[in-house]
């Protein structure tokens, strides 16, 4: 582990442009579960699997139980951002880091302190009507279970407030994703972090690197392993306490 350290160190040092892309293992650490680990929220029981709950054919056909779902699952007050968002923040700031592409949709590299963020799932944090397009924060979100029909309700045209999160069965937002593949092509040194790269289109994002190093961090193996420069075995924040900026 420390040979692996120091190497990471070594890339980093060398390296201007680095782009990191994560998953939900950089977020685990700070308590938000993932989805496809043995306690993640695919292997928990509904009424309705977590895949069908969180489509937008679903959300169109039955926003009450999509919402019980999404309030106690997907809005995890109390968070706190980790060691490794706060390492990838003070890259950024030292002129490092180029961008961050996450498939998370929690806010924390935002909280962190990070600045260039493509968000390519959405955000929790961000909410609109779907009507007039008004916005609303996560608390509205959280406390619409209080409502006479237990749906968040826009309070100007009272129409149907959805969270800024890509559902299964939507696209991804085409400014976001041309951003990110922007940003992975001129990367010199692309992290990849805490993500299982099995969840498409996101993955095949990285497929867009063409720079010197790549480095893949991932507590588990992945498909990605024998195409990296360096690959350490362990949580993500674990690896990122240890590097100096």
């Amino acid at each position: 582990m420390a040979n692996c350290i120091e190497e990471l160190q070594k890339i980093i040092d060398a390296s201007q442009r680095i782009v990191f892309f994560g998953g939900a293992g950089v977020s685990t650490e700070s308590g938000i579960p993932d989805f496809r680990s043995q306690d993640g929220l695919y292997s928990q029981k509904w009424k309705y699997p977590p895949e069908t709950i969180i489509s937008r054919s679903f959300f169109d056909a039955d926003p009450k139980e999509f919402y019980r779902f999404y309030r106690e699952k997907l809005i995890i007050k109390g968070v706190q951002p980790n060691a490794a968002h706060f390492k990838l923040a003070e890259l950024e700031k030292a002129g490092k880091l180029l961008a961050i592409v996450t498939q998370n949709i929690d806010g924390l590299h935002q909280a962190a302190g990070s600045q260039k963020i493509y968000e390519l799932h959405g955000s929790t944090l961000r909410n609109y009507c779907m009507n007039c397009r008004e916005s609303y924060d996560i608390d509205f979100i959280a406390n619409s279970a209080d409502s006479p029909d237990s749906l968040p309700r826009c309070t100007k045209c009272g129409g149907l407030v959805k969270p800024d999160v890509v559902l299964y069965e939507e696209g991804l937002d085409d400014n976001v994703i041309n951003g990110a593949v922007q940003a992975i092509a001129s990367a010199d040194t692309l992290i990849i972090g805490g993500t299982s790269l099995v969840v498409y289109p996101a993955a095949g994002l990285i497929n867009y690197f063409r720079g010197d190093k790549l480095v893949l961090i991932n507590k588990s193996e992945t498909a990605a392993d024998s195409k990296a420069d360096l690959v350490i075995h362990d949580s993500i924040g674990k690896v990122f306490s240890q590097i100096k900026v």
